[in-house]
């Protein structure tokens, strides 16, 4: 289900959660092991999906990166394997005012996947 039909479905909801994450498959290489990049990635991310950014913290782990974005509403998350040309990614935010989706759709057009595996995750509280 889209993450619009969620919102649709959870208008009367006490907590409003939504969650996309999924698989990157054949991404940039170049992009997927470059630290700086992912930053403003996800920064840019939360921006486009109207969320309120509070701080970044991103780690080099072998040829990878992992970037967490900390936003007020919950977080983004990217960790990247460069050598398989593989990324995760997880944009969960509890604000009825945000569009984790489109700060999903922003991450995935950034690494250049060539295939993704999206989930959804309706976390509200009726």
């Amino acid at each position: 289900m889209a993450i619009q039909g969620i919102l649709e479905s959870r208008k009367a909801a006490k907590v409003i959660g939504r969650h996309v994450y999924g698989n990157l498959y054949d991404c940039d290489p170049g992009i997927l092991s470059d630290e700086q990049a992912l930053r403003r990635i996800a920064e840019r991310a939360a921006e486009i999906g109207n969320m309120t950014l509070l701080d970044v913290k991103s780690w080099k782990i072998g040829l990878g990166v992992s970037v967490v974005a900390i936003i007020l509403e919950s977080h983004i998350a990217i960790h990247t394997w460069p050598e398989y040309r593989y990324a995760t990614v997880d944009v969960y935010s509890c604000g009825e005012h945000t569009d984790p989706e489109k700060a999903f759709d922003y991450i995935v057009s950034e690494l250049r996947a060539e295939r993704v595996e999206r989930r959804y995750a309706d976390r509200s509280l009726e």
